[in-house]
């Protein structure tokens, strides 16, 4: 099953999106319903900075705290009620530049993420405010591009809150594969490094990056020679051999299946 920051991730990797307004607000304890009655026109990334609120979208409560993260929930009623003395959080409003009626299912579920209120968080929302008035197209392009900053921190943060345990040895992995990827892997191989039967090693590394251990290794395998294929003067033959197979056949399927296309006709392309 494909965790939740994983989705999210692929969501945006695959949607564009638009972004809006930028604030910061500071908010005095009480109750605040200026969208109890008229639905949310856009997506919200909302991060929480300091004191406690509940926020409810059409009735289903979400508990706000320091560094506490709520993306989505479009067109949903909205009802704040700051528990604290004061409650102060940001928000970035988005939409996808396309809306269909699967953008819209996805769009308005409010997904729970965290998110760690560090130096670069605080810089990065600085720029965002800097940036929220001014509408000239290197300007927006720049105010964009910090909003997909801050979106990856928050689903960074949270496959690390959630893989705590296992995330050393899963970035361990990682490096292996790619300092080791011309070389004969197996699952078997990389789980015995760590002492785990291949199937628990397999699930643990699927949650953490979203593909199995053999999938990401193939992949990195790919990409390589995409960027030899496009930059060196190789034959197909060699350009396998250093990514790790033997037979340059095999090699091409597996490359086709990748990328839509066999290495030759990439190559072609490139001319």
């Amino acid at each position: 099953m494909e965790s939740q920051y994983d989705e999210l991730a692929a969501f945006f990797l695959q949607v564009p999106i638009d972004v809006f307004g930028v604030h910061q607000t500071l908010l005095q304890a009480g109750i605040y319903q200026g969208h109890k009655y008229q639905p949310t026109a856009k997506c919200g990334l909302v991060i929480a900075l300091k004191g406690e609120a509940i926020f409810s979208y059409d009735g289903e409560s979400y508990p706000m705290y320091p560094g506490k993260t709520l993306l989505g929930g479009f067109n949903r009623s909205l009802e704040l009620e700051v528990q604290t003395p004061e409650f102060e959080y940001f928000l970035v409003h988005y939409l996808p530049a396309h809306l269909d009626q699967v953008n819209l299912a996805f769009i308005k579920k409010v997904n729970e993420l965290h998110i760690e209120l560090d130096a670069a968080l605080l810089q990065l929302m600085g720029q965002l405010r800097g940036l929220s008035l001014i509408v000239g197209n290197i300007e927006l392009l720049e105010k964009k591009t910090l909003f997909y900053r801050l979106l990856n921190k928050a689903l960074l943060f949270e496959r690390y809150q959630q893989n705590s345990e296992s995330q050393p040895m899963m970035e361990q992995t990682i490096a292996y594969i790619r300092k080791h990827y011309m070389d004969t892997i197996t699952l078997e191989s990389l789980a015995e490094q760590h002492q785990m039967k291949a199937k628990y090693f397999s699930h643990l590394f699927r949650k953490y990056t979203g593909i199995g251990p053999i999938n990401y290794l193939i992949q990195y395998r790919m990409n390589l020679a995409h960027v030899l294929l496009t930059t060196a003067d190789f034959s197909i033959r060699e350009i396998a051999s250093s990514v790790g197979y033997s037979d340059a056949y095999y090699f091409s399927r597996l490359f086709k299946k990748h990328y839509g296309m066999s290495p030759s006709a990439v190559r072609l392309q490139e001319v």
